[in-house]
């Protein structure tokens, strides 16, 4: 008992935070340092709180276990289980879902180790549309593509639940088009500040003229920020993880070593879209199961985003090395392998060009990547180009005239979950 006293006299004289530093797809407010500032006192604390648990643990292991919990829950409109979570502008709780069929998980004992991330938003089974908003207006990267409301896009069949309880995002297949081929954009009503966000899907789209994409948007394109996460072209099979924001943002190197990252740097250092003509600076992972075909015959995996005071960081699991904590729902990412891509604080404060994010995914054709592609090699999965691989001149006439084409132009995700540390 004196040496818990004396411990907790310790981190009593020990509490005083540290002056810690603030911080091109879309067309898509509040005091951002305040924000920050609010955080880093939350975190601070709820570390106090950790080591006071710690210093008296003989005693609280005594206390009554109906003790009553003190963390608060709101229970959504629609059944689920949601954190609020500050700076948020949606008015619409997540749902969730129990349903069976998601990707493999644990088998480990029962007793979870505790993560200090925790669900604000899960999308999952049943339920996974609910808390979507399906976007139907152009496409901003001018695809040939039709985005469809939720009423379409059901009756066309385009979204469904498949048997094993995953959402599935299909794009329209019919033999010919005159114009446009009808597709599905979606973007999660909750919106988050900093987080971590965990994708599990056992396919994605693929093939000559498709270009998928799973990512986070803010507001004001580019103040916002966007971090693309998942995307792209055609017949890829290595994934491009990027941002884009405002003049100011950077990566301090292009070497993969001094990044600590495993994939290779694309396109320079400087994230800026104004900059760079909407390219930003991506990371393309140096593995063929990480994308297109080469996921999908892997069973696919995880891509995890971390967005923290330390930067931003995108993480990919293949099937069969997704860790334990991600499958048990308390994710742990100071235990995770290198990331793929990361983006550091150092040269890019990521609370003053990123906020207020949403996730999205989307299939589009063409447009300014996939179309300007269409002649080209060079990337890994794409050793033919598509003009000579279809026998069509130009990407857009191959959409119109091969809806045979996109039957595995489809994305099928077992979840979708965005944490917060409390």
């Amino acid at each position: 008992m004196y040496t818990q006293l004396a411990v907790l006299a310790f981190l009593l004289a020990n509490v005083a935070p540290s002056n810690a530093g603030l911080f091109s797809r879309s067309t898509h407010g509040f005091n951002i340092a305040a924000h920050h500032a609010h955080k880093v006192a939350i975190k601070h604390s709820a570390g106090l709180a950790r080591d006071l648990r710690v210093a008296f643990r003989g005693v609280l292991d005594v206390q009554s276990p109906d003790s009553p919990s003190q963390n608060v829950y709101c229970v959504s409109s629609g059944g689920g289980v949601t954190v609020p979570i500050p700076n948020s502008n949606s008015s619409s709780p997540s749902a969730t879902s129990s349903a069976a069929g998601s990707a493999p998980t644990s088998s480990g004992s029962s007793s979870v180790p505790s993560s200090p991330w925790k669900p604000i938003a899960q999308y999952e089974g049943q339920s996974f549309f609910n808390g979507w908003e399906f976007f139907t207006q152009a496409d901003p990267t001018h695809g040939n593509v039709q985005y469809v409301d939720q009423d379409t896009a059901n009756s066309a069949g385009l979204v469904s639940i498949n048997s094993q309880g995953h959402a599935v995002m299909r794009v329209d297949t019919t033999p010919q088009v005159q114009t446009n081929r009808q597709s599905v954009r979606i973007t999660t009503q909750q919106t988050f500040t900093g987080g971590l966000v965990v994708m599990d899907s056992v396919h994605m789209p693929t093939g000559c003229g498709t270009w998928p994409a799973f990512w986070t948007n803010g507001p004001n394109w580019p103040a916002g920020g966007e971090i693309d996460i998942v995307e792209g072209i055609n017949n890829y099979t290595s994934n491009q993880a990027t941002i884009h924001t405002n003049p100011g943002c950077s990566i301090p190197s292009s070497n993969s070593t001094i990044l600590d990252i495993s994939g290779t740097v694309v396109g320079g250092t400087d994230c800026s879209a104004a900059q760079t003509g909407n390219q930003g600076c991506g990371v393309r992972s140096n593995t063929d199961n990480s994308f297109g075909s080469g996921f999908n015959s892997n069973g696919g995996g995880v891509y995890a985003m971390l967005w923290d005071n330390s930067g931003i960081s995108v993480y990919f699991f293949p099937r069969n090395a997704v860790p334990t904590d991600i499958t048990d729902g308390a994710p742990q990412p100071s235990n995770w392998s290198t990331p793929m891509a990361t983006w550091p604080a150092t040269d890019c404060n990521p609370f003053e060009f990123f906020n207020t994010h949403s996730a999205i995914f989307d299939t589009t054709f063409c447009g300014d990547w996939a179309g300007s592609a269409w002649s080209s090699t060079g990337v890994p999965g794409q050793e033919v180009s598509c003009a000579q691989q279809t026998g069509f001149s130009t990407c857009e006439a191959f959409v119109q005239q091969s809806g045979a084409s996109f039957s595995e132009a489809y994305w099928e995700v077992a979840s979708v979950k965005i944490y917060q540390t409390s």
